[in-house]
């Protein structure tokens, strides 16, 4: 921006003079929407919500006017000045080399906190707080257990506190363990710090909002800055594969689907510049073999590599260099590359079957594009299982080739989900409870409640259900009661609390480590046994399992001709309402796509054709064979609650794709089912009663039944839909009508 350009803004002439010389030193002819949009409430000391697409400038838009503000005359103060959360340690290393030169300006230090920054440079910091802090959630919650009694010290000067990737944390264990640590940092400082969260577009951002401020009044609620800009051009191609049906029988080689795929893939990517999403790390790891294996009696072997949480920090980082280099690449990726790592530009997005969601869609589709005039470009590669006499009728629908359709439908109208509140997290709720026992020392009961509960971030959590879980971790020897009356963490609570996987609200599997010859390539789970003489894919390459060591959690790995990829822990993600909403109507049109190759269109009529001939159109409940098929057109979570009510009237029900499937039964016999859950519902925690395994969380082994039930209800039912749907569904008897 040149200054004469840069005078021409109201909101760039707010910003402090060292700040405005660094942004004429980048060169910038203007600052971008949101940039301009954000200056005005951050300097007015307001809560604001930075909404906009990946590489858009969110970074800047919060830091310009922040590091302008603390250089006002009345906000030079030492200590720390900026507290910023980030939900990956790649990402924080990645701001703190976009801050340094901008902080510089105004004399400011950043520091990177996590667990592989030196520990000198963190004492230096404890020691001397200063400028901005960029940490993870679970470093954050470290510091109140390890050095409780410091806190409220060394966050006293804290002006401002900004969340990266705040959609990431909505909605999650790892969110609300993120709200309640920011609500014990103002409680330790004694008043309220400015919140600026940074989020690519969700449905509902009001969402986002009142998840940044759950407390805030409706004249305090948070700003929202929303990017108006002109996206560039998208082009998205949608192809279709078809997978045979496979004679019984062990067989290590690949389909014959993703043998296409990959001819294909490599076609497109060699000598290019491209990043492949898959929906699991395991086909991540056969993708890159099946790449490799294309490539290798060329030179562009080395261009494909993987990418997923499973690989050493070290493997991943050379394949985000690899993309930044500017020579060819292509790195295979599930969502660890989703998120704002700057990798650079890449030339186009490819996606192995169906995203996980529209907003994921959106965020990867991002990722190319970037430079002015170049369009965004992704490929979606969807396999169908070939049509047989044995495939049920929601499997004939072709459905993964709609929910694509339907999905880029959406993405092309501005749709994005908005993650579903009203989770009590109580798994959650255990952990912050503990850590405050342990920052403390003890606590009193009701101390604990208003501090967390009473207008805290788990403000759905009554005294009496807050009493109910302080009994049942006592019944654990998580916390014992003294005397009089204070709180104090039991034997078994002492010993929780100093593990090493503590501070993280999720789930941390045991895991071994893959070594080959003494280089690290990243770990898997023990609950994925190996054995020694096991040939398997990992970090791009075949390896032979040479030896296991038990008491080490290491597995020796040597090169081997072959392999086939681990498994790996994790589950898919949740298709949302409106997704199933529009597959129907996409199933009922008879326009054709522009954007599906020859194969997927064929794929889509022969959907449509069984759409037409199950007559789905008029009628949702099928008989087939001694089974019985219904089609509420919902998203999984309302189908979880419609299959339950349908176990809770004695049928054995369950999900199976975009349908219920019910077995052993008749339509007339589910019906009657139907009516009767209509007439009386069961509450959500009745049927979460049914439900066998609900300990999904981390700390859900020290809830008492009635809590896990009521858990497990707020988390994962939705009543009041799957009762409409059953209403849709159900054929009123003589005697009700």
């Amino acid at each position: 921006m040149s200054q004469q350009a840069g005078r021409s803004s109201s909101a760039f002439e707010r910003l402090a003079p060292p700040i405005q010389r660094w942004v004429w030193a980048q060169k910038w002819t203007a600052l971008r929407d949101i940039q301009e949009q954000a200056i005005d409430p951050i300097l007015d000391g307001r809560d604001v919500v930075i909404a906009s697409a990946t590489a858009s400038g969110k970074t800047e838009a919060a830091f310009l006017p922040l590091l302008s503000r603390l250089t006002a005359v009345d906000q030079q103060r030492d200590g720390l000045r900026i507290l910023s959360l980030s939900p990956l340690k790649a990402l924080i290393n990645d701001q703190a080399r976009r801050l340094e030169p901008m902080a510089e300006t105004v004399g400011m230090p950043v520091t990177p906190w996590h667990g592989d920054v030196a520990a000198s440079r963190k004492k230096r910091l404890r020691a001397t707080p200063a400028g901005i802090l960029l940490i993870t959630p679970e470093s954050l919650e470290a510091m109140f257990v390890l050095r409780g009694s410091s806190v409220s010290a060394f966050f006293a000067g804290v002006d401002a506190v900004v969340i990266d990737e705040l959609h990431s944390f909505i909605a999650t264990e790892r969110g609300r363990q993120l709200q309640s640590l920011l609500h014990r940092v103002e409680l330790a400082v004694g008043r309220t710090i400015p919140r600026i969260g940074l989020s690519a577009t969700l449905g509902d951002l009001g969402l986002a909002a009142t998840f940044l401020r759950p407390t805030a009044t409706v004249d305090l609620a948070p700003v929202i800055v929303q990017s108006t800009a002109q996206q560039n051009e998208v082009l998205i191609q949608v192809r279709g594969y078809e997978r045979p049906e496979r004679a019984p029988g062990p067989d290590d080689a690949p389909d014959a689907d993703q043998l296409a795929i990959a001819a294909h893939l490599y076609g497109v990517t060699s000598g290019g510049t491209h990043l492949v999403f898959a929906n699991s790390r395991a086909k991540v790891e056969s993708m890159v073999d099946l790449l490799r294996r294309l490539a290798e009696h060329t030179t562009t072997a080395d261009e494909f590599r993987p990418h997923h949480g499973s690989l050493a920090k070290e493997v991943r980082e050379e394949a985000e260099a690899a993309l930044r280099s500017g020579r060819p690449a292509t790195v295979v990726a599930t969502t660890s590359l989703e998120l704002g790592i700057d990798v650079g530009s890449v030339d186009a997005i490819a996606q192995i079957d169906t995203p996980p969601s529209v907003a994921s869609m959106r965020q990867r589709l991002g990722r190319s594009g970037r430079r002015a005039g170049v369009p965004s470009t992704l490929r979606i590669y969807v396999t169908e299982d070939e049509v047989t006499s044995r495939t049920p009728p929601h499997a004939q629908l072709r459905e993964d080739v709609a929910q694509a359709v339907a999905m880029i439908l959406l993405l092309a109208a501005r749709f994005n989900e908005s993650p579903r509140p009203g989770a009590l997290h109580l798994s959650t709720l255990t952990q912050q409870v503990l850590s405050i026992a342990a920052q403390r020392g003890g606590f009193r009961a009701a101390d604990a409640w208003r501090a967390l509960c009473a207008p805290g971030p788990f403000a759905d959590v009554s005294a009496s259900m807050f009493g109910d879980l302080l009994r049942d971790l006592a019944a654990h020897d998580l916390l014992v009661q003294t005397g009089d009356g204070t709180v104090v963490l039991g034997l078994q609570g002492e010993r929780l609390v100093n593990r090493h996987d503590f501070y993280s609200a999720f789930i941390t599997s045991d895991e071994f480590r893959l070594v080959a010859g003494t280089r690290t390539l990243g770990t898997l789970p023990i609950s994925r046994p190996l054995a020694v003489d096991d040939h398997i894919l990992f970090a791009g390459r075949r390896w032979r399992v040479l030896e296991i060591r038990d008491a080490e959690r290491l597995i020796q790995l040597e090169p081997a001709p072959g392999g086939r990829a681990p498994g790996f822990n994790g589950s898919g993600a949740l298709v949302d309402d409106a997704i199933r909403h529009k597959m129907r109507k996409v199933l009922a049109d008879t326009a054709v796509p522009a954007f599906l190759d020859r194969e997927a269109q064929r794929l889509l009529a022969e959907g449509r054709d069984a759409y037409t001939r199950l007559d789905l159109s008029v009628q949702s409940v099928l008989a087939w064979g001694t089974d019985v098929v219904l089609f509420a057109w919902e998203g999984d979570r309302t189908l979880d609650t419609l299959a339950l009510l349908l176990a809770s009237a004695g049928l054995k029900a369950g999900r199976d794709g975009l349908a219920v499937l019910v077995q052993q039964s008749d339509v007339d016999t589910v019906n009657a089912a139907l009516c009767a859950v209509i007439a009386a519902p069961p509450e959500p925690e009745q049927l979460a009663q049914a439900v066998e395994n609900k300990q999904t969380e981390k700390h859900h082994q020290f809830l008492g039944e009635n809590l896990l039930d009521a858990d497990w209800a707020s988390s994962r039912l939705d009543l009041t839909p799957a009762l409409r749907a059953a209403a849709r569904l159900s054929t009123p008897t003589e005697h009700e009508t």
